[in-house]
């Protein structure tokens, strides 16, 4: 083993030493099945974690919910250190179609460089390198730099439905400082990153019943109204061709991006024309004059995710549907919440088209942290010291995490520090992750844990 000048130089030759046996134990965690939405799994594997935190030490357990356990483990109560909660989720999304897997899913295999399993990027590799990166400081050193509290969700999968649930009622057993969440990809060039915040989102349906069946379109054309030109109709009244979302009320509660954070989305490395032919896209969606990252990250958006009514099948058949609907979702900034979302939607509806029903299939608060927290620069030093580059800091993400029950529900500062590469094919089939971003996600646990434990508690 290598000399080490430094405890974590120690940890870090001690990584790097159990490369092959890491991977061999990511491997055999992804080889068990934790499907949330199909219940398959989750008892075992929740329990084979209470199982693996005991091994280093914790006070742990499988707390249950209505559905799925949460397993909420903690090592450390000095009260001159920092305690960071660790969250991940130990959930998978479901395999299907088995038929495009090059390899079964459940059979982990490498292959150039990368195990393809389900889970492996999407949480599992991730939230196992954060409790690789706990061993390894115990094994060198037989103590932690700082507290721990390690949370795993077995529903994220499904849209984390009783996280605020459970997290206002343990709020005692989460007393930490910070939240650290190793979840989804590093930037495109393969460049880390470290993330402030996430969109919140509220999904709705709108549901279009003009008559009591469908007609034929020559005998009843123009007299019986047409249930699909009733949701173009409407939602030509929600969003404009030059993409302003015209619903009264929805950004009341925006709160403007700081310059700070502006800047940080403006010096993120941009390849425009490299995403229109990954995406085989002509051009970006309207405003055309609105930057990049700006879109993703500080300004609400309005999808219609599918319109269905009437006939789709082949050929033509002159039906006059009596039916549609609209899914629809809206990405959520801070301030904004699903409540007051749905109901600007609802109240619009009412206005322009008020035999249209809106059926509210709930939603997730967006989250914000300061880019000046004083945990950032710890942060971004254990990246630069597990990999040698500074991280790529991202104000936001333009996807959801429940993130809002950290900085929300307990008020603390919450951090994204991925260690996936970017195309790890999450939630499709062939998920993959890189051998090598695993080992250097362990590295940086292990410096996050350091770097933390050189900071004096804040009061």
């Amino acid at each position: 083993m290598m000399s080490a000048t430094t405890p974590i130089d120690g940890v870090f030759a001690h990584i790097d030493a159990n490369r092959e046996s890491f991977v061999a134990r990511l491997m055999d965690y992804v080889r068990h099945p934790s499907i949330s939405a199909q219940n398959i799994g989750i008892r075992e594997v929740s329990a084979l974690l209470v199982e693996m935190l005991k091994g280093l030490g914790m006070e742990v357990e499988a707390v249950p919910t209505k559905n799925h356990p949460m397993v909420l483990g903690r090592r450390g109560a000095d009260p001159s250190k920092p305690t960071v909660l660790l969250y991940g989720h130990y959930d998978v999304q479901p395999p299907e179609p088995y038929e495009e897997w090059l390899s079964p899913p459940f059979e982990p295999t490498i292959r150039d460089g990368r195990i393809y399993a389900r889970g492996v990027g999407d949480n599992k590799g991730q939230h196992l390198a954060q409790l690789l990166a706990i061993e390894s400081h115990l094994a060198v050193t037989g103590e932690l730099p700082c507290n721990v509290i390690v949370l795993l969700e077995g529903e994220e999968e499904i849209g984390s439905p009783h996280i605020a649930e459970f997290v206002a009622e343990h709020a005692a057993r989460l007393d930490a400082d910070l939240v650290v969440t190793s979840d989804g990809p590093l930037h495109p060039s393969g460049k880390p990153i470290v993330v402030f915040g996430v969109r919140g989102m509220a999904s709705f349906d709108l549901v279009a019943k003009t008559a009591g069946t469908d007609a034929h379109s020559g005998n009843h054309g123009g007299l019986m109204p047409n249930a699909v030109w009733q949701l173009v109709h409407l939602l030509g009244t929600m969003k404009r061709p030059d993409g302003t979302i015209t619903i009264d009320g929805l950004h009341d509660p925006v709160v403007p991006p700081t310059e700070q954070a502006r800047a940080a989305a403006a010096a993120l490395p941009l390849d425009v024309e490299g995403y229109k032919a990954a995406m085989g896209l002509t051009a970006l969606d309207e405003p055309t004059d609105r930057p990049f990252y700006e879109r993703l990250m500080f300004h609400p958006t309005l999808t219609i995710n599918g319109l269905h009514g009437g006939y789709g099948g082949d050929g033509s058949k002159a039906v006059l549907p009596c039916e549609a609907v609209a899914k629809c979702d809206i990405r959520l900034v801070d301030e904004m919440t699903p409540d007051q979302v749905l109901d600007a939607v609802e109240a619009h509806v009412a206005r322009h088209a008020p035999t249209v029903k809106v059926v509210r299939r709930g939603g997730m608060l967006p989250s914000r942290t300061p880019m000046d927290s004083p945990y950032t620069a710890p942060l971004v030093a254990a990246v630069v010291a597990a990999r040698g580059v500074e991280p790529l800091l991202y104000p936001s993400l333009g996807g959801s995490l429940p993130d809002y029950v950290f900085t929300k529900t307990l008020g603390l500062p919450a951090f994204v520090i991925p260690y996936a590469n970017a195309d790890e094919r999450n939630h499709a089939p062939n998920e993959n992750l890189e051998i090598d971003l695993f080992i250097k996600g362990i590295r940086t646990g292990a410096a996050l844990l350091d770097q933390l434990g050189k900071m004096t508690r804040r009061g």
